[in-house]
């Protein structure tokens, strides 16, 4: 089954030519939920950091190792991660435990808007590769346009790949008037960026404006968190039915029509391979525009020119 849908999986090309899947996996952070949410103090409350250091950060770790390593097996080759999340080391472990070839793999990974403001983009991305165990990223971009930061971090990762460590350089969260102002001062322009698309909220100027700068577009947040005034939509009931699919997988491959690289979050195996099945049908015209008119511009995530970086 693996094989068969890595054949028959598309891809989108890069400025140079280079191949990039058209549907990326981004796991998170580990993360972990010991299901204790009362606040509890003394004893208690050392008691419960015990039991989670010794048992379910152990656990958790083991599960999100063997879903990310299963992701790869499937055939996802492009990963999205972040130096926000931590847990490199855990991401080395399932590039190693997939059996998959890391020269096989497209691996991002993300300033953090720490590295931005402490200016240790270099030693963030030094320890993170280090702790990966890889000698490269395939992408670099930053996590956030940290106000009068952004564009010293650009001119950091622009350093980092002309000594060999990063292939392509990318941005994330960024509008029109923040490439506008990369555009002045880089020696490379951005190859790929990165914000939040999806029906409730096409983004459809902005999509515009990276296509005609010939910057390939991720869509972060793809399936609106599954936001009940999407997923109820009689709509998607009535295309889950004509296209014999769920509706998870109509939004993913009607991102993929759009020429946008939709970005999945799923540590549940069955979920990671349904989110791949998606290469076997096409949305007509005209129910690519249904969707489209779904639109509500409702924005879910934070908006770059109105948020506190410090906390994000």
């Amino acid at each position: 089954i693996y094989d068969f849908w890595e054949i028959m999986v598309t891809t989108f090309k890069l400025q140079n030519g280079d191949e990039i899947q058209s549907i990326g996996f981004g796991p998170g952070g580990m993360g972990y939920n010991p299901k204790m949410k009362k606040q509890r103090t003394g004893l208690s409350l050392l008691f419960i950091r015990v039991i989670n250091k010794l048992y379910f950060r152990k656990e958790s770790s083991r599960r999100y190792v063997n879903s990310v390593a299963n992701a790869f097996k499937i055939g996802y080759k492009l990963l999205d991660f972040s130096a926000s999340y931590g847990n490199m080391d855990l991401i080395g472990e399932a590039i190693r435990r997939s059996g998959v070839d890391r020269k096989d793999l497209f691996i991002t990974t993300r300033v953090s808007n720490g590295a931005q403001l402490n200016h240790t983009v270099r030693e963030e991305f030094l320890r993170n590769i280090k702790e990966m165990g890889i000698d490269y990223v395939d992408l670099l971009q930053f996590h956030w346009p940290v106000t009068e930061l952004y564009l010293d971090t650009w001119r950091e990762m622009e350093r980092l790949k002309d000594e060999g460590y990063v292939r392509h350089l990318g941005v994330a969260n960024c509008h029109q008037h923040h490439l506008e102002e990369i555009f002045k001062i880089c020696k490379y322009k951005p190859e790929i960026g990165q914000f939040e698309i999806h029906p409730l909220f096409t983004q459809k100027t902005l999509i515009e404006y990276y296509k005609k700068n010939n910057i390939l577009v991720e869509a972060y947040t793809p399936i609106a968190r599954y936001d009940d005034r999407l997923v109820r939509l009689p709509l998607l009931k009535k295309l889950e039915k004509k296209y014999n699919k769920n509706f998870i997988q109509i939004i993913l491959r009607w991102h993929i029509q759009n020429g946008c690289i939709p970005l999945v979050r799923s540590l549940t195996p069955s979920h990671q391979l349904s989110n791949f099945q998606i290469f076997d049908f096409e949305l007509s015209g005209e129910d690519m525009k249904l969707i489209d008119g779904i639109n509500i511009n409702s924005r879910l995530r934070y908006d770059p020119d109105n948020c506190d970086f410090s906390i994000l």
